[in-house]
């Protein structure tokens, strides 16, 4: 049972911007507040809850919430009951706004305004959102806000929310008392297909548009055929460019590292000291730090297809497949979400209405090869599979890395294909949508996507990561050898102890003993297993570098096996611990750790034992 969250509001009126998915809210919201904004969750429930400040043209300070996105007032996911409850003034810690910033999509007015009508029906003071303008000029609509809020009877404010237009006026009319005030509307909801209808129809905005480029361009990517190809294609390329494009940065990275390595180690003498700053800190960490130019490369392609509006057609292509899995198209960005983190894969689930659904597809996020795990594909390929051109064009490495990702989707579906015959009998499902405008992503959001991304990798590297070398340091280093050993000084240590004690565990699958004392710190965070196996191998070398050594030391049999053991294996408890809060218990991470780890041990083994007969 989940503990209550009480929120202690300040003083200040509540705004709340309300609106379907994909009309632009979210844009509005940045503008208006900057970054005076917080996110946390919405009492007793796990909906992600953004708050920001405000100041109207008089200088008032407001509060703003961003409302998650909803077609209706009638729910069927979770976020959605979250916004019925607060407009309703029944949400646990949360009062009930002030005003209503009813944001729609200007191109799209006879679906976003039956919203708009149901929140004038919850008795609350209403502005509407005029958004996206330009594109419905684009497309020769000529809308008159002035005439439109005589006609509903609201302010109505012209806007294009990415580009700052209508923020001023916006401001400007928080100033005004009349904008506060409730106003009448019609009650009954049966009549709003009606209304609006006869509503377009005198502002001479019903007639049907041309098809504009957004129709001329779905033409092809829809395509039966050639959107498939296409999507295959652009996913294909992705994972080419991680490699080719990171290589001189990755360089850049390792070359400072052994840089500051080799300037350390010349000023301080032979002892525990030296071994800690170069062997523990520098190796380690820099051996994490150094696939950060390959993380963002692949948040940047991401991040475009996200801008671009090209991720919601990708779930409607994927539909059809994904129904022979037992889910719908709506699972798809969720799943595609967990290639960058599984954590945002998980909260991604709570649009999906279907309990069923939601439930299998936040089991599968740990499937999806997020970016944690690229640091150690990263590793093992640059160790083993050498950098050699195909057919002229095609990265043996990128080929090899694209496997990996297309092994995961690989053992997703069928852990979903066996799910669909024990839960899912005949149930049927629907995809409904809504397919945004294409257009150009805008750099300046892109630019602060990858920032973030790239604080956060950092902020893990100097948290987590370098805590957990540390420690694997320390482990690894003491106690000393005797002074007559033959043997690794490192076999010695606490690690090594630990380490030859569990080898035989994993010896069946290929495992050595320094690899298992790098899968145990990697529970904590995956590339932890990167820093682990620096640091150990840093401790009992002459300070190669990391890939040189496993390749002279491990087998080709062993790399593959490790390899195939990350593709399955849940190996992150921050994940584990997302699961039990958004399925509300332990049943759900307990038993995908189960049956993840089960299946990455016999995935592993498998791997090695067909490689071994093979070489």
């Amino acid at each position: 049972m989940q503990e209550a969250v009480v929120h202690v509001h300040p003083a200040g009126r509540l705004l709340a911007l309300l609106g379907n998915p994909n009309c632009g809210k979210t844009a509005l919201f940045n503008r208006l507040t900057g970054s005076r904004q917080k996110v946390a969750n919405y009492a007793g429930v796990t909906v992600e809850r953004k708050e920001g400040r405000l100041t109207s043209a008089a200088g008032e300070r407001l509060r703003l919430l961003d409302l998650p996105g909803t077609y209706s007032l009638h729910p069927r996911s979770p976020d959605e009951r979250v916004t019925r409850d607060v407009l309703a003034g029944q949400a646990r810690g949360e009062k009930r706004p002030d005003l209503l910033l009813c944001v729609v999509d200007a191109s799209n007015l006879r679906r976003h305004l039956r919203l708009v009508l149901a929140a004038q029906r919850q008795g609350l003071p209403c502005v509407l959102v005029l958004n996206m303008a330009d594109v419905a000029e684009r497309r020769g609509l000529q809308i008159d806000p002035q005439a439109l809020s005589r006609e509903l009877g609201l302010p109505v404010v012209r806007s294009v929310a990415v580009e700052g237009q209508g923020v001023a006026e916006l401001r400007a009319l928080l100033d005004d008392p009349t904008t506060w005030q409730v106003r009448p509307h019609r009650p009954d909801e049966a009549e709003d297909g009606a209304r609006i209808t006869a509503l377009l129809q005198r502002l001479g905005l019903d007639q049907a548009l041309p098809p504009g480029r957004t129709e001329r361009i779905d033409r092809w990517l829809l395509h039966p055929v050639f959107g498939p190809i296409f999507m295959a294609v652009l996913m294909f390329g992705m994972f080419q460019a991680v490699f080719a494009w990171a290589e001189a940065p990755m360089g850049w990275i390792e070359a400072a590292a052994a840089w500051a390595g080799g300037g350390l180690g010349a000023h301080l003498a032979e002892g525990w000291l030296r071994s800690l700053l170069v062997d523990g800190l520098i190796a380690g960490v820099g051996g994490v730090l150094v696939f950060l130019p390959q993380i963002l490369i692949l948040f940047a392609f991401i991040l475009v297809l996200e801008e671009s509006g090209y991720l919601p057609r990708a779930a409607y292509l994927l539909d059809r497949w994904m129904g022979h899995l037992g889910l719908s198209g709506r699972s798809f960005i969720p799943l595609l979400s967990s290639f960058a983190c599984a954590i945002p894969g998980i909260l991604a689930t709570r649009s999906i209405a279907n309990p069923r659904d939601r439930w299998v597809t936040m089991a599968l996020a740990p499937l999806m090869t997020c970016s944690a795990r690229l640091p150690v594909y990263a590793l093992l390929i640059g160790a083993f599979i050498p950098q050699r051109q195909l057919w002229g064009f095609v990265e043996l490495q990128g080929l090899v890395l694209f496997a990996l990702y297309a092994a995961g989707i690989a053992s997703a579906a069928a852990v979903a294909w066996l799910l669909k015959h024990f839960t899912a009998r005949g149930q049927v499902r629907t995809l409904m949508m809504e397919l945004p405008e294409y257009h150009w992503p805008r750099l300046r959001n892109l630019a602060i996507g990858l920032a973030q991304r790239a604080g956060i990798f950092i902020r893990r590297v100097g948290g987590i990561i370098l805590v957990m070398t540390l420690v694997i340091w320390l482990l690894s280093s003491f106690p000393a050898a005797p002074a007559d050993s033959a043997r690794p000084v490192i076999e010695y240590s606490l690690a090594g102890q630990l380490g030859l004690l569990l080898a035989p565990l994993f010896a069946p699958i290929g495992f050595n003993w320094q690899i298992v004392i790098a899968l145990i710190p990697g529970l904590a965070a995956r590339e932890v297993a990167v820093g682990a196996l620096a640091t150990v191998y840093a401790v009992s070398s002459e300070g190669d570098a990391l890939a040189g050594l496993i390749a002279q030391q491990w087998s080709l049999p062993t790399a593959l096996a490790l390899l195939a053991w990350y593709v399955v294996a849940p190996q992150c408890l921050s994940t584990l611990a997302t699961l039990k809060r958004e399925s509300g218990g332990w049943a759900l991470p307990v038993g995908v750790a189960g049956v993840l780890f089960a299946l990455a041990y016999a995935a592993a083994g498998a791997t090695y034992q067909v490689a071994r007969a093979l070489s």
